[in-house]
């Protein structure tokens, strides 16, 4: 029986794979599985993949014929899984040794539908610890509880797949897929659907995923097309919010990150392709106008000067109909 399922997606990553594999290779039990994710890299990753599936003790290699980004990715490894339990890993990342024996006894012991870690950033040498925004720890906690309040950062706004284990009555319950195509913030919507609609989770005081930062193949550092994914990811967010019994409560915290998020983006808007730059503001501008607009305009009133600022000239920017996300 396979006990916990390891789901990697990969694609192009020859440099740093190898530290992944190693890191799997330190956690590895006769009775787990690592799925590596192929999604079509062209570089040499593909070659470490193939050896990694001949030498890694429960490795199963599934190749994409075409790129399609992580969130199908994951999906993929996801559709594979076999165990009772399941986590994620990114193919640049990389574990400290015998974390996940720990952190499946840290779920068990428990006995939560998942549960949720710490992890430590990497910015070439600088390790820096970024923790869970929840104080209990340990305990079984509610997570619908843990979206508000919609003015602090809260779980939802922790949304790194990789930091956690979730049990496999997720999955079979169809909260543990992603939205297929998305190339980023695709732990967006992940998140917010899984405190709304599961019945429990815990912190875990455990520390073990490295999360490299910085790469300069990452969609994080890459200013074109794909970084405009975040608006299907938070419209995504709004509208299977609006949807639910607590619409009222949970909705101005989905506007105000939404919100946040944009003028994140906007903030740093010399980095995008001048292409890209025009279809953000003019995406954006149509996002904010699909908003409920009392909630959005709370949402203003609450962020500071120079935020609230640049979205309300957003806002009162023309945005053609048909410009959609």
């Amino acid at each position: 029986m396979v006990k916990l399922s390891v789901i990697v997606p990969f694609f192009n990553v020859q440099a740093y794979a190898p530290d992944a594999l190693r890191s799997l290779r330190a956690n590895a039990r006769e009775d787990f599985e690592f799925i590596l994710v192929d999604d079509c890299s062209t570089d040499g990753t593909p070659g470490i993949l193939e050896r990694a599936a001949r030498e890694l003790p429960g490795a199963v290699l599934v190749r994409h014929e075409r790129n399609g980004g992580l969130a199908t990715a994951r999906n993929t490894g996801l559709d594979h899984a076999r165990g009772t339990y399941l986590t994620f890993l990114d193919g640049d990342d990389w574990l400290a040794p015998g974390y996940y024996p720990q952190l499946l006894d840290a779920v068990e012991a428990l006995d939560v539908d998942f549960v949720r870690t710490d992890h430590v950033q990497c910015t070439g040498p600088v390790r820096t610890v970024h923790r869970v925004p929840i104080g209990r720890r340990d305990v079984a906690l509610r997570p619908r509880d843990a979206i508000l309040p919609a003015d602090r950062s809260t779980s939802v706004d922790y949304a790194y797949a990789w930091a956690g284990i979730y049990h496999r009555r997720l999955l079979d319950a169809g909260l543990l897929h992603f939205k297929h195509g998305l190339r980023t913030a695709e732990d967006r919507p992940w998140i917010w659907r899984l405190h709304r609609e599961s019945q429990s989770f815990a912190v875990a005081g455990l520390l073990g995923v490295f999360y490299r930062r910085g790469i300069a193949s990452s969609l994080t550092q890459i200013g074109d097309v794909r970084q405009l994914d975040f608006i299907r990811a938070f419209d995504q967010v709004i509208d299977e919010t609006s949807r639910d019994p607590a619409a009222e409560k949970l909705l101005p915290k989905a506007v105000r990150t939404y919100c946040a998020i944009i003028s994140h983006h906007l903030g740093s808007i010399e980095r995008f392709e001048p292409a890209v730059a025009k279809a953000l503001r003019s995406m954006s501008a149509a996002a904010m106008k699909r908003m409920p607009q009392d909630l959005l305009k709370d949402a203003l009133n609450s962020m500071d000067e120079d935020r609230a600022a640049r979205l309300r000239r957003l806002r009162r920017r023309p945005a053609p109909a048909e410009v959609a996300a």
